[in-house]
């Protein structure tokens, strides 16, 4: 029987919620100068030098065979209190079973029949769609960009139409998948909603509804700033300091009991208090994941609500989702509401659905369209720019969604190792992937995703004609 002492686990499990933490939060790659708190754990990336991850096909969970058996092998257990179950190539099994590893609180559906969608397939014609990656005259086809971004599940709607449906690696059509900072996305739409419907000012700073940070960094931000991360807040994830702000965080997020002698803070919300300033609020877009957990504690002040009961009674029990979701939570029960989601893959291809219906989905109107329209304005492109991301020059920042500005007018929910909930209004499209790609950062991603998502919207364009 295997023992270890409660200050062991306690280790362990810290260094697993720092893990989990940024393997949900890191985005598309600014330069590394200007941004060292997006680096990557040790654990997630190869060391200069080393050998070529494995492939798709050679890291999938069924061919490593982890977690099968009765028991497992002790070679082929993911459990805690190992550290190492979001490292490469165990997270291609782990994102599917994350709720076997942390606490979690559901996202409930209702006890109401799901709506089903609608299948008009066209897969064969979608898998020979060619297209060139970003700084590549080297030409690929959409089933060859499938493999290469290690795809989990992808779901491609059109006229709310499922065209496009296919399961790869842990996921099959019964599962869930960590959505990481798409999670952002739906947090920040929920704010959207309350601020279209006058229950929210987004011009209100933040300690008017959340006094107790107003001696934090937080305190005198507008909403606004917190929704589009425009915050100046001294906050580092460098994991080389054992000092750094992202270690202090995770023990302050665990969900182990503090160890004796403790005297930081316990839980999200305490954390919050304690961060401090650095810049001008509204001067540069930052992405910062302790923005999304201010702004749950925000949309849970006013609404009375945590944000996982307020995403099931406003989203998820009306939009005829077929499954529950469910998000991570903190030593006291808190949401991560900044990468703690899990889902199905046709339960976000329905939030794709909303936001094309700007909020109506199934004839019937879940909030109004005035959220979704403040998303799809867009924010400070002038912001956004000086936060340097390469492959998404031109875009910005809104609500907790990223656009494009492209001619498509598209936008996305967007988190790390490739998830995606991608919004075209212009081909009536909605692209939901979910992804175990052996590295977080979307920006060594990007190159082949976005030409390849345009290649499918122009195609689906061109049999409107």
């Amino acid at each position: 029987m295997f023992l270890v002492n409660a200050s062991t686990l306690r280790h362990w499990l810290l260094v697993s919620v720092a893990l989990v933490f940024a393997a949900c939060t890191r985005q598309a790659e600014p330069p590394q100068a200007e941004t060292p708190q997006e680096e990557t754990p040790k654990a997630e990336t190869p060391k200069a030098g080393t050998a070529k991850p494995m492939s798709a096909t050679e890291s999938d969970p069924s061919v490593l065979g982890w977690m099968q058996g009765f028991p497992p092998p002790a070679d082929k257990l993911i459990m805690q209190p190992d550290s190492n179950f979001f490292s490469f190539p165990k997270l291609r099994w782990t994102v599917c079973h994350l709720r076997e590893l942390l606490p979690t609180e559901q996202v409930s559906r209702g006890i109401g029949a799901p709506v089903p969608l609608s299948y008009a397939r066209d897969e064969e014609a979608i898998d020979a769609l060619t297209f060139k990656p970003m700084g590549s005259d080297d030409v690929m086809t959409w089933e060859e960009s499938l493999a290469a971004n290690y795809t989990d599940g992808m779901l491609i709607l059109h006229k709310g139409k499922i065209v496009y449906e296919k399961y790869f690696g842990c996921l099959d059509e019964l599962g869930k998948h960590g959505a990481m900072s798409m999670t952002k996305s739906m947090t920040g739409l929920l704010a959207e909603i309350l601020v279209a419907e006058g229950r929210l000012d987004d011009t209100a700073l933040v300690a008017s509804i959340i006094p107790e940070l107003e001696d934090s960094a937080f305190g005198n931000a507008t909403v606004r700033q917190v929704m589009d991360m425009t915050t100046g807040l001294s906050y580092s994830e460098d994991y080389s300091n054992p000092e750094a702000d992202i270690w202090i965080y995770s023990r302050a997020a665990s969900p182990l009991p503090k160890p004796a002698g403790y005297e930081g803070p316990d839980g999200y919300f305490e954390y919050l208090q304690t961060v401090q300033p650095e810049g001008e609020h509204g001067d540069a877009f930052h992405y910062k994941t302790i923005n999304t957990d201010a702004l749950g504690w925000i949309i849970s002040r006013v609404s009375g609500r945590e944000v996982t009961e307020l995403l099931s009674e406003r989203i998820w029990r009306r939009m005829g989702a077929e499954q529950d979701a469910y998000m991570t939570v903190d030593g006291k029960g808190v949401p991560f509401a900044g990468g703690g989601l899990s889902a199905g893959l046709r339960d976000l291809g329905r939030i794709g659905l909303l936001m094309l219906g700007e909020g109506v989905i199934n004839g019937e109107r879940l909030f109004p369209g005035e959220a979704v329209a403040s998303i799809r304005g867009g924010g400070s492109k002038a912001a956004f720019a000086k936060a340097g991301y390469k492959t998404l020059e031109g875009g910005s920042y809104r609500g907790m969604w990223w656009l494009f500005h492209n001619a498509h007018g598209a936008y996305a929910a967007r988190g790390v190792h490739g998830q995606t909930i991608y919004v075209d209004p212009t081909a009536n499209m909605v692209i939901v992937r979910f992804s175990s790609y052996p590295t977080a950062k979307n920006g060594k991603i990007d190159p082949t995703s976005l030409p390849a998502y345009q290649a499918v919207a122009d195609y689906l364009l061109s049999r409107q004609m």
